[in-house]
């Protein structure tokens, strides 16, 4: 479930539709504390023949909104919700016991943004791409592709977490991380490695042809790594009572399919928003589903588009002048650091991008966030230290100073 964050000015135009919205302002959420700002959702018509439309939901900066500029937060998956995991879990302005809304200290709409959560795809864009590591480049090709005709996208930059990007180096990198913190033992790395890597299983499994070989390998994988290890960050515990499953893209087998990205919050976030007031409140409607549910399969994804490689359109965004940023948890074991990390020194190279900022820790207060490295002061590669896949929630201060620094185009704290 990888997130994604693209930046833009606002022109006027938006500015005066955003204020202008008014049957869309909330009131307020059941549960909401005192807040010093206005935030909006509803639905964005995408084809009003074929009655589609898409849910949205929007914060307002603390301070001066209108200046501000508007940041775009898609979470992945394929098919889990940026408002559940996104605005509830990681850097909105709550979080929820389940019953109340709690202030998140570290909100993101608190350094001067305006903040947008999109439910599902954007439009005009395919759904059946997978992670953000897929729709947000092409997205964000679309945008440059549309200004060639027309200036309508003040396009700045985007920031890919824990993105997939090139699917044989991304999953393949899953075995060195396992072997590495001690989830597997030398021989069955040896056979992940030789006899059948991830890569390999994932591109059996969404063909209906796993291999005997295979499957012995993730079996064998599976029993050694335990479902009780939180796969997006190895270091945490998991929900034992909870309900939920993460993307089958990730984790396509069954028994593995019960961890939580964190514990028992998806449980809290998904009893909140079943609740009918607060989907009053929000100006939702659940059609064609009986609950809402913090991933589902309702759109059926083509999960082989996992093999296509989407590190060549972030390139083409970087040639166009558009600021790139990848960033890692360090502790999720989904889509590893190595492999991202990996993949940024090639493109890099592909790009003829000298380092600008030697690979060197960066801090949050007194502590060491992570370590960055930069090219050509284009394209940024960071880990957040002690992160999990959702990065701002398992560490949200050292999250909210990366993400602060990409918004300023300001080097990460080297000194503290």
């Amino acid at each position: 479930m990888a997130m994604t964050v693209v930046l833009l000015r606002l022109s006027s135009s938006m500015e005066i539709f955003c204020h202008s919205s008014h049957a869309d302002r909330i009131d307020k959420l059941p549960g909401q504390p005192h807040i010093g700002f206005q935030h909006f959702s509803g639905y964005v018509t995408v084809d009003e023949k074929n009655h589609r439309y898409l849910f949205y939901y929007f914060v307002e900066s603390e301070t001066h909104p209108s200046s501000k500029p508007l940041v775009l937060w898609l979470n992945g998956g394929p098919g889990c919700s940026s408002l559940g995991v996104g605005a509830f879990s990681e850097n909105g302005p709550f979080r929820t016991n389940g019953e109340v809304l709690i202030k998140n200290e570290h909100s993101w709409n608190r350094v001067g943004v305006g903040f947008s959560y999109a439910k599902g795809s954007f439009s005009n864009i395919k759904v059946n791409d997978e992670m953000t590591g897929h729709y947000i480049p092409q997205l964000a090709n679309l945008m440059i592709g549309i200004n060639k005709k027309e200036k309508m996208f003040n396009l700045k930059g985007i920031a890919l977490g824990n993105p997939l990007l090139e699917y044989a180096t991304d999953f393949n990198s899953r075995a060195e991380f396992f072997w590495s913190h001690g989830l597997i033992s030398d021989s069955t790395y040896k056979m992940f490695t030789a006899d059948c890597n991830y890569s390999r299983y994932v591109s059996e499994y969404y063909r209906n042809s796993i291999s005997p070989l295979c499957s012995k390998v993730m079996s064998q994988v599976s029993r050694e790594t335990s479902k009780f290890v939180d796969k997006y960050d190895v270091t945490l515990d998991v929900c034992i009572s909870s309900v939920l499953s993460q993307s089958k893209a990730i984790c396509p087998q069954n028994h593995q399919a019960n961890e939580s990205i964190d514990v028992c919050v998806d449980d809290k976030v998904t009893n909140y928003l079943n609740r009918r007031d607060v989907q009053k409140a929000l100006h939702a409607e659940l059609i064609g589903v009986l609950k809402w549910d913090v991933c589902n399969n309702i759109l059926e994804y083509n999960m082989l588009n996992l093999e296509v490689p989407t590190l060549h359109v972030v390139g083409s965004l970087i040639k166009a002048g558009v600021r790139v940023l990848i960033y890692s948890g360090d502790q999720d074991s989904v889509i590893p650091l190595t492999g991202s990390r990996a993949l940024v020194q090639k493109l890099a190279k592909q790009l003829a991008l000298n380092t600008t900022v030697p690979y060197r820790v960066w801090f949050e207060g007194h502590q060491v966030g992570g370590w960055t490295q930069v090219y050509g002061n284009i394209l940024s590669f960071a880990t957040i230290r002690g992160a999990s896949h959702e990065a701002p929630f398992s560490q949200p201060e050292r999250s909210l100073v990366l993400f602060k620094s990409f918004l300023e185009d300001r080097p990460l704290p080297e000194i503290f």
